[in-house]
């Protein structure tokens, strides 16, 4: 997969600690084709790695949640891609790199249900975002320790709609699955800040 020993190879798959699961090929060779920078790659490693944890916890506590589990992880490895165009937005804010991820991801070929995903992590309150939608934008924000109630809230309503439990019962497991997940936090986060922003 790696085409050098650059930042942006050490970023995709160079050693994490804690260690990091390494990105679908299919989104690790993308980034190496866009020549993304490092910072970014680094950024989506984690996010991932988070997103295989959220969806691992929430399978093993509510079994009968139906979701696309692929979906999740290529969503998760792929949500900031707009951001290998739109670099302003590595270090500061902006949503242009939404859209445009979602139309690069389609222009490389990948269907829309997978380019959706680019647009969906930051607006997970439109009626039409599905579970996979809420749950890479879960793992978007619970990577640096973020608590989003309203988002949290989505979720919980999926695992009552599923469980068939109280909603105070699936308050209290989303609550155990994200607290050890964001204690990670600052060890990802100094993984990101590791790689520069810029080639």
């Amino acid at each position: 997969m790696t085409r050098s020993s650059g930042p942006l190879s050490r970023a995709l798959s160079g050693p994490a600690d804690p260690p990091l699961r390494l990105l679908p090929q299919l989104a690790a060779e993308l980034l190496l084709t866009l020549r993304a920078p490092a910072r970014l790659a680094a950024h989506l490693r984690a996010v991932h790695d988070v997103a295989h944890q959220l969806i691992d916890r929430l399978q093993l506590h509510c079994p009968a949640v139906d979701f696309d589990r692929e979906a999740v992880l290529f969503g998760a490895a792929t949500h900031d891609i707009g951001k290998t165009v739109c670099v302003d937005e590595l270090s500061g804010p902006g949503s242009a790199h939404e859209e445009v991820g979602r139309e690069l991801l389609l222009e490389h070929g990948f269907p829309e249900a997978l380019a959706r995903f680019a647009g969906t992590h930051a607006s997970w309150a439109a009626p039409s975002v599905g579970v996979e939608d809420l749950l890479v934008s879960t793992a978007d924000k619970i990577w640096k320790n973020r608590r989003v109630p309203g988002l949290e809230d989505l979720v919980i309503a999926r695992l009552v709609g599923a469980s068939g439990n109280e909603p105070w019962e699936e308050f209290l497991a989303l609550d155990a699955i994200l607290t050890p997940i964001g204690q990670g936090a600052d060890a990802r986060l100094a993984f990101q800040a590791s790689f520069p922003v810029h080639h």
